[in-house]
């Protein structure tokens, strides 16, 4: 078992102030991998004692410098590929292909498309005789979770250090495993002491601390709308930025005129990706009642011809999902719709049959749904697939927006001007036309309860920035 047992402050590793350790959990056999400290308050005040002692001079590094900085931590994130994705595989249960194919690139993706926005983003401009300064905002805290453990450390960590900030991070304690080694990544790059801090611990330990912590000049929070609520009201009292990337149920429009088997496979394949826990994922999609029999049919072989198990196998579609407190949520959800009358099409509760240990849940579609089921209104976070029904285009779009969410949205059609025209009336921050998942700059946040802010790229850089006006300097 690897010991992970140090938290990373002012450039050393060092021992927690209290002692206490937790064991990672691999949720495909159910046994411990790692051992990790808990940390506590006295742990953040040591960490933002770091970052806020660093910040004075790391914020007047020139562009250059810190460009390169990120450069080299992404060459060093490179050199280490095949040993973080397998790392991500065993400490959240995401299948090794999918990790080496979507989870590990977004490290390496992220610095380098930040470092790149750095090169040209406007740091200084004068406007209408008034000089305009962007100013990096100071010390951040910044929380990720445990579904996207990478691509949500270096979608925040690379446009905090682009802008000039100090950053102390703390990753989800149930898959910390690969911020560790990104850790160690920061400090063979050449990362000035103080600068990038990490501690892990529980929410309402180390995140409420940071959280409300004085010295603490924003928090960047992703992960469930609950959480996100906590952290705000945590920050009120200081009056701290706060940039949040929460839940979604996220609707999947087929259109009358789309491929009908070609849009509803890949929708279910969407869904199930990464066993369903992605906060962007369809799980809600929408199809004309004209077409529902055909589409419920492609739906459940879709669902059936993935493969669940052992997610070291590359012939593993579907891994299991992350813990046994999610593995169970998930299952008293499947069991609602259920109860409240959806038609199980495939999948349904318990272990698939050929496993007896692991968290692995069956891919799961409901048809017969309705936007006020149990099964279409909460995030589910699994590999589970609600299809509902609608009779006309408005009702499609009116269905749609009934969510408190507003995180993405997705629209099939043969005639792309008229999925447009439809993607335009959707209360979502990220709208896929026929999948279409945009660049390395796409910016990504949502509407509503599924948060504020956006990131990726240039858009990333200006949450960790402030905006100064100078006037008569000229």
């Amino acid at each position: 078992m690897e010991n992970y047992s140090k938290f990373y402050i002012d450039g050393l590793w060092v021992d927690p102030v209290t002692p206490n350790t937790i064991e990672v959990i691999n949720p495909a056999t159910e046994e411990a991998i790692a051992q990790i400290s808990m940390g506590s308050k006295a742990d953040v005040d040591k960490a933002v004692a770091a970052a806020k002692a660093a910040f004075p001079k790391f914020a007047k590094w020139s562009i250059n410098d810190r460009v390169a900085l990120l450069e080299r931590i992404a060459d060093l994130y490179d050199a280490r590929f095949d040993e973080i994705a397998e790392v991500i595989t065993r400490e959240m249960g995401t299948t090794i292909t999918f990790s080496k194919e979507e989870q590990t690139p977004m490290g390496g993706i992220h610095f380098r498309a930040t470092a790149n926005a750095l090169k040209n983003f406007p740091m200084e401009k004068e406007e209408d005789g008034v000089i305009l300064r962007y100013e990096p905002i100071g010390v951040c805290g910044l929380i990720t979770p445990w579904n996207w453990p990478m691509n949500q450390v270096a979608v925040k960590v690379a446009p905090a250090l682009a802008a000039g900030c100090t950053v102390v991070l703390k990753p989800s304690e149930i898959a910390p495993l690969d911020a560790m080694i990104l850790a160690e990544i920061m400090e063979e790059a050449g990362t000035p002491p103080g600068v990038f801090n990490l501690i892990n611990g529980s929410g309402p330990d180390v995140g409420k601390a940071m959280s409300s912590h004085p010295d603490i000049e924003m928090m960047s929070f992703t992960g469930s709308t609950r959480g996100g609520i906590s952290v705000a009201k945590a920050s009120a009292d200081t009056v701290k930025r706060v940039a949040q990337e929460l839940g979604g149920k996220s609707a999947n429009i087929i259109l009358p005129d789309a491929n009908l088997e070609e849009a509803i496979t890949t929708g279910v394949e969407y869904c199930m990706a990464n066993s369903g826990q992605s906060c962007d994922a369809p799980t809600r999609m929408l199809v004309s009642n004209d077409q529902m029999e055909e589409a419920v049919e492609i739906a459940r072989k879709a669902a059936e011809s993935l493969s669940v198990g052992d997610p070291m196998d590359e012939n593993s579609d579907l891994g299991p999902v992350v813990s046994p407190i999610h593995f169970d949520k998930i299952q008293g959800l499947i069991q609602k719709g259920i109860d409240e009358g959806a038609t199980l099409v495939t999948g349904g509760t318990g272990l698939p049959d050929h496993l007896d240990k692991g968290y692995f849940v069956k891919p799961t579609i409901f048809a017969g749904a309705n936007n006020d089921m149990t099964i279409a209104r909460e995030e589910i976070f699994g590999p589970v697939l609600t299809i509902i029904g609608y009779d006309s285009e408005e009702e499609a779009i009116d269905i749609a927006n009934d969510t408190v969410y507003g995180l993405a949205g997705y629209v099939s059609s043969e005639n792309v001007s008229h999925a447009r025209s439809v993607a335009e009336q959707i209360r979502a921050g990220l709208m896929m036309i026929n999948y279409s998942g945009g660049n390395d700059n796409t910016p990504f946040g949502g509407f509503k309860q599924s948060g504020n802010g956006r990131e990726s790229g240039v858009w990333g850089l200006h949450d960790y920035l402030e905006v100064k006006a100078i006037t008569g300097g000229i």
